[in-house]
């Protein structure tokens, strides 16, 4: 099997709309999470959110494009370009015709049907928008993303609700590795803030009210966010041999289901998960040097995810460092694993491991080694990315530093 190495890095998020501005916030520790700007959020039990703040469409697509898009297709084109930009790829015909896109997004564009819906049952107009369709399927993402780029290749999307997009880098990894593909697009897609959207969440009682402290004794859920996260992946000889910048070797991939419960999160189902990873990987235990968690921030989450790690790591639990990078960009649903596999390659990169933000006491249930607050200058061989979604679907992303 090939080796595959991450060459660009797209990124939209409530950090800032590229790359640069969202390692920057990571690295410093410096939190997206504010004010709900919602019309109706006088009416929620929240007030708090990790959106996109200054993203103007105008700026990246003709008006006409525009308004065929609902926002998590946008982030997902402006993220991919970003990527395939980075990575400094030239485009060939054939290059194109065996490039796969694989994206992940947990809701697509309920957004704007959510929006439509408003107008037809509230406001009872008669007609809504004529791309009400088409900018609501999960798959727009990737379709738009094909069409901007002009790449023939595979293309797809999964849904499964918050590990979607790690689902979708593993198995964009999966192709590259074992020769169907030679490139790949891969990442995730959300755009959440609808008020029926926002209504759903609040009758989960699990958003907080004010902020997200993953691992702390306080803490009080989660925050919905949004944005979008596209890796490129490639076959380590081919980013050689065209002297590219590679970021960091993808090295393994591992899956799993709880058939537990559709909310509650089983420690088996996520530690099984990790393992896969670390087997696919070829990467002992005791080699992992960070863990990029999932994180939430809620009471169940945050023990389960520690109880998985100690089923798999054991006596070295305590001494991995972990963070919840949700802490900063929200949990953007089913981008989220994207932003934490972006962040987790550039964690290894720069030698500089991301806090959770927000961290207050410590909390006896979550006994790890939690960067707290501030980065971590400390430069690790391996680490994983833990995505673990409701309805019991776990899946976990393994990189390895090339420093």
């Amino acid at each position: 099997m090939r080796r595959v190495a991450v060459t660009g890095i797209g990124t939209v998020s409530a950090l800032g709309l590229n790359r640069n501005e969202f390692w920057d916030a990571l690295s410093n520790g410096r939190s997206g999470i504010g004010p709900l700007t919602h019309p109706d959020h006088q009416d929620l039990r929240f007030s708090q959110s990790a959106e996109v703040r200054g993203f103007q469409p105008e700026n990246y697509f003709a008006a006409k494009h525009a308004d065929t898009m609902d926002r998590f297709a946008q982030f997902s084109v402006v993220a991919a370009r970003e990527a395939a930009s980075d990575s400094g790829i030239e485009w060939t015909a054939d290059l194109r015709e065996r490039t796969v896109i694989a994206t992940g997004s947990c809701i697509g564009g309920q957004s704007s049907q959510d929006h439509q819906f408003w107008d037809l049952y509230k406001l009872g107009k008669s007609r809504i928008h004529p791309f009400t369709i088409p900018r609501t399927m999960a798959n727009a993402g990737a379709s738009h993303i094909s069409m901007d780029l002009g790449i023939t290749g595979p293309s797809f999307t999964l849904s499964t609700a918050c590990s979607s997009a790690a689902h979708a880098i593993g198995m964009a990894f999966t192709m590259v590795r074992g020769g169907q593909a030679e490139l790949a697009l891969a990442g995730g897609s959300e755009a959440p803030f609808s008020y029926g959207i926002l209504k759903a969440w609040e009758a989960l009682r699990v958003v907080s009210p004010d902020t997200c402290r993953p691992f702390s004794k306080n803490r009080s859920g989660m925050i919905l966010g949004e944005g979008s996260a596209m890796l490129v992946l490639e076959t380590w000889d081919a980013a050689r041999a065209r002297g590219a910048q590679i970021y960091c070797e993808l090295v393994g991939f591992g899956m799993s289901s709880d058939a537990h419960h559709l909310t509650q999160p089983s420690p088996e189902g996520a530690a099984r998960a990790m393992q896969a990873a670390l087997r696919d990987a070829g990467v002992h235990a005791d080699q992992i040097g960070y863990i990029n968690a999932h994180g939430t921030g809620t009471e169940a989450n945050d023990a389960t995810e520690t109880k998985a790690i100690q089923l798999v790591f054991g006596d070295c639990a305590p001494r991995i460092p972990v963070s919840s990078t949700k802490s900063m960009h929200g949990h953007a649903l089913g981008a989220a694993a994207a932003l934490e596999a972006a962040a987790t390659v550039l964690a290894l990169h720069h030698g500089v491991l991301p806090p959770t933000a927000n961290f207050g006491e410590t909390d006896p249930q979550c006994n790890l080694d939690v960067i707290a607050n501030q980065a971590r200058q400390q430069q690790v061989e391996f680490a994983l990315s833990n995505s673990f979604a409701f309805g019991g679907m776990n899946a976990v992303l393994a990189f390895k530093s090339v420093a």
